[in-house]
């Protein structure tokens, strides 16, 4: 694993999550830059069908977050 440059440990640390999610947002602007491997489009596909057959719509986080917390 590289480390930082010095420079950038200077920043405090909100300052260095800042920029951790300036980076996130500018790949997530650009995700056409990131192909799908054929595995992925064949996994993405199957998900596609399976909600289009039986539209399940899945579950929302925060009960399911809340679900897996009791369990722990």
């Amino acid at each position: 694993m590289q480390t930082l440059p010095a420079h950038l440990k200077e920043l405090s640390i909100s300052e260095r999550i800042k920029l951790v999610e300036d980076i996130w947002d500018s790949i997530a602007a650009d995700q056409s830059a990131l192909p799908l491997t054929a595995d992925q489009r064949k996994v993405l596909d199957r998900r596609l069908d399976a909600y289009e057959t039986d539209r399940i719509k899945g579950r929302e986080a925060a009960g399911l977050i809340a679900e897996i917390k009791k369990q722990l």
